[in-house]
């Protein structure tokens, strides 16, 4: 292969990527997936905090008897 050909087969692979991307950014999509994320993050938090609160109480209640 000459050197004409290596470029050319890298400028299609170039061409080939730049078709699969989106030509715009919505940031407002990006936004709103990080809101979910971190909510999905706070709910998961409470979960813990609750089930470490709760093994504390009972051990405790338990403890106490």
């Amino acid at each position: 292969m000459n050197s004409k050909q290596i470029n050319f087969k890298k400028l299609q692979a170039l061409e080939i990527d730049d078709k699969n991307m989106p030509t715009k950014v919505d940031i407002n999509l990006i936004m709103s997936r990080i809101k979910e994320e971190e909510k999905k993050k706070k709910k998961e938090n409470f979960v813990f905090v609750g089930l470490i609160s709760s093994v504390v109480v009972v051990t405790g209640i338990i403890a106490s008897l």
